[in-house]
Order: structure tokens, then sequence, then C-alpha cells
């Protein structure tokens, strides 16, 4: 199988990061090591003008990224570098596009992010970029290693790592980053309104029963499924589904005889995910294996294809995502 289209159009870089298997870095929600500045828990669109406009950040601000590494910010950065399209997503979403000085290739949005001077890939920056844009930090995700992470210290650039798991995770990150930008208020506004995406789902399938609860199977790339300890799990789950891939942990490639017998009622996958071998698109690769056409999902029409950026991004819109994986899994509740 191909990759280099899928890779090309997977903005998001999750496959290439399976492929050079470096989700092994480890690294918890971020932790803020000074107490009086630990954001706190996003409040509902009740909060008063007044409240919003006191979130100021106290400088210096010392905190911590997920790999244990310890910042301190004097003051508000003024350079701000993002090499993950997610972090991307984020910075741009609590207003920093003035502060915002370069961008990896794959960072396709908002819009502006394209005009942005670009900093290489995801997994492997541009050192000599980066260093040339003079960052006060450097912001990245879940697809940078460890190794290259420190690999970059080395190098004197002072990058920030995020590792979220969760959607709480996700919310916590774009708090960190208001905290650290003094755009506290921006970046409560948008926690706010995930929540209220999050909420809109949860009320929608709360009433389901565990009978009721479908079966669901999700592929992202050719042979590639995810299972426990991973955001994109919990998408499903907290969209009242079941992963057939929850028995498993992290990233995993498939066994084609195992999802026969899981016997899925929805598979959802990577809509933009493209084979050059044989240009045909992931939908038509799953139903097209040998023994799929049994497969419940497949008989019934539930395979369903997904906004690739939406549903790997762990960023500002994963709750959109999330919205988009319930759609797809209980149209009816969605009427």
């Amino acid at each position: 199988m191909n990759l280099k289209s899928s890779m090309k159009r997977w903005s998001t870089g999750m496959a290439a990061l399976l492929l050079a298997l470096s989700l092994t870095a480890c690294g918890n929600e971020t932790k803020d090591s000074q107490t009086a500045q630990q954001p706190e828990p996003a409040k509902k669109e009740t909060t008063e003008p007044a409240q919003t406009d006191s979130l100021k950040t106290t400088y210096p601000l010392t905190l911590q990224d997920a790999t244990g590494q310890s910042f301190t910010f004097k003051e508000a950065p003024k350079h701000i570098v993002s090499v993950s399209p997610a972090e991307t997503e984020a910075l741009f979403a609590i207003g920093l596009n003035d502060e915002i000085v370069g961008v990896s290739d794959y960072d396709d949005y908002p819009e502006q992010a394209k005009s942005k001077p670009k900093m290489g890939g995801i997994m492997k920056p541009n050192e000599e970029a980066i260093i040339a844009a003079q960052p006060d930090v450097v912001f990245t995700g879940v697809s940078m290693s460890e190794e290259a992470v420190k690999k970059m210290r080395e190098m004197n650039i002072p990058i920030f790592k995020t590792n979220p798991k969760t959607v709480d995770d996700v919310m916590k990150n774009i708090e960190t980053y208001g905290l650290i930008t003094d755009h506290q208020a921006e970046a409560q506004k948008v926690v706010d309104q995930m929540k209220e995406e999050e909420s809109k789902v949860m009320e929608a399938v709360k009433s389901l029963s565990d009978d009721q609860k479908k079966k669901v199977y999700i592929e992202f790339s050719p042979g590639w499924t995810v299972g426990k300890g991973e955001f994109m799990d919990e998408l499903i789950t907290l969209a009242g589904g079941i992963n057939v891939a929850s028995d498993t942990q992290g990233w995993n490639q498939i066994s084609e005889e195992k999802i026969i017998k899981d016997n899925p009622d929805v598979i959802l996958y990577a809509n933009s995910v493209i084979d050059d071998k044989t240009n045909k698109g992931l939908g038509d690769i799953i139903k097209g294996r040998s023994g799929w056409d049994q497969i419940t999902a497949v008989k019934n029409g539930a395979v369903i294809g997904l906004d690739d950026n939406l549903l790997s991004r762990p960023g500002p819109r994963v709750t959109q995502g999330l919205q988009e994986v319930a759609k797809a899994i209980y149209p009816e509740l969605f009427q």
C-alpha cells in the first residue's frame, strides 16, 4: 500500500507519526507549576463579562509541558512558532494571529495559517528556519517524538510539547496557551464553546441503553485503527458507541479477520485517504476486502467517511469532530 498521497492529504501527519512509531512518547496533561496561575475549569456562558475581562496573566509565569520540561515566561510571547496543526488551530482560535511567525508545512486551518512562513514537517521541522524566526516559544503536539524535541532543545530552541489523550486534555491545553500568552479570556470563550458542543452530543445519546449502543470500527489510514488511551477512542465512547478495538491500547495495525468477527454496526474512515496504486479511496478499500461484505456495517451501508482534520486533530475543532462521529453512528438522534 502506497501511503504517499495519503500522507500529503492527512494534514495532521497522524499516519506519518504511526509509521515512524513515534507515539511512544510519554506525557500527561500540561501541568502548571504555579498554583496561583493554574487555569480554572472553563465556566459556562453565564460568566459575567467583568469576570472574563479580569482574566489576566501575572508574570513571571513558570509551568511544565508534557515532557516535564520547566518554562519560565517573563512576559507574553511576542513571536510564536507552531509545528503542529492542532496547536496552530488553537493559537489562532484565541486570537494570536499577529504573534504567530511560523507554522508547519501541514498547517492549513484557519485560512490565515496558509500565508504564514513554513517551518518544515511536523515530525522533523526545519530547525534553521525556526531559529531564523527567533521565536519566544515553539509549540508542538502528539506528532513529534520526545527524541525530536530533545534534539531541538539541544539547539536552544524553546519547544513546548503537549500530548493530549482526551477531549478534556485538549481543553486544558487551550487554557494553558491562553495563560502563557495572556489570552485567558479568549481561551475561555473557545473552551466554553467546546463544552457546549460536547454537552449537546452527550445529551442526545444519554438515554441509550447498553444493548442499544452500536459497535464502531474506525480506520484513519489503510490497515490502522485506534484502541484505548487515545482521544479518538474517547470520541467514539462520548458519542455513545463501542469501539471494537477498545481491547487494544493505542494505535494498532488491524487484523481483518478480527474485524469480521467483531462485526461492527458502523465503520468510520478518513475520507481524504487515497491509495496511489489503485486510486481508490479508503472507503472503497474497506468495502472491497475479502469477507467484509458480511459485516453489518457494510451490508447496511453504514461505512461513513468523515473529515480527517475534525476526526484526528486534538485542537479546538475536536468537539465538532465529536458531533460528526455521533451523527454518523446515530443519525436518528440528530434529525
